[in-house]
Order: C-alpha cells, then structure tokens, then sequence
C-alpha cells in the first residue's frame, strides 16, 4: 500500500457519512497551525510505514484502532514544510461504533464531526490539509477500500 518510504508524516480523512473527523489543534505559539482545526495523523516514528504512522497516530489522539485495510492511500505529496521528505494522505470510513468509542487524547482542545463543505470552505482549517481533501473528493469514487 505505501510507496513513498521517504516521507516526514501522515494524514488521514475518517468520514462518517458526509462529515470528517477533526479538531482544533493546541493555542501554542511554538508549534506548527497553532488553534487551526486539523486532521488525525502526524509526524513518522522509528521507520514506521504511513499506514502505521496514521494507525499510531489515531489511536493516541483519539483512542480508536483504524484497520490496515480500512485505509486507502489518496495521495504523495511534497510535505508542507519543504524538508525534502513527501508526505502522505490517506483516507477511511469511521463507523458509528467507532465515532462513539471516541476517547480524546491531551493533543488538541477538542475534536467534533464537521460536514466536508464546511472544513473545505473553512479559514480555520489547515490549509494544505483542505486542499487534500477537496482534491480527493473532487476526483475520487469515494470507494474507501
């Protein structure tokens, strides 16, 4: 499933149904998008692949398991901050078992379900990350398998 094995992190859309889920990232000056609202996923550790990375990440900020297979690989990118390393996107479905198992880790302030027009169109949102996703939605059969 992963091509890229140069890349810096990973990013996954979960939908459920027509929203994605999201949340506003932490109101600190030092880090990267401060109070932006942002997707699950983050920086690559100890070689990881970008399916593990996305897996990893999702269980630590939201305390859910996403399955390998769940998962599809949407798109390579060059990552945001110029580093030479790619990034990866990546998008699934949530079910509602798993929108209801939602247990929100200490990153971020808070997450919620928000409707894909609303984060595409949205100020607030990362920047790069809206891009992904309306790219996607734009070209794909929305087929997260």
């Amino acid at each position: 499933m992963d091509k890229l094995t140069d890349f810096h992190g990973a990013k996954v859309a979960l939908f459920a149904d027509d929203d994605l889920l999201v949340y506003r990232r932490d109101d600190i000056p030092e880090i990267p998008f401060p109070n932006m609202i942002d997707l699950p996923g983050g920086g690559r550790e100890n070689g990881e692949s970008g399916t593990e990375c996305v897996i990893r990440e999702t269980r630590e900020e939201f305390g859910i398991t996403l399955e390998p297979g769940a998962l599809k690989l949407a798109e390579e990118y060059e990552n945001w901050r110029g580093s030479g390393a790619g990034a990866l996107f990546y998008v699934g479905a949530l079910s509602s078992a798993q929108v209801e198992a939602i247990d929100f880790g200490d990153e971020g302030q808070h997450w919620s379900l928000m409707p894909v027009s609303e984060f595409v169109a949205s100020e607030e949102a990362v920047p790069h990350l809206k891009q992904r996703v309306q790219i996607w939605m734009e070209t794909e059969s929305h087929d997260f398998r």
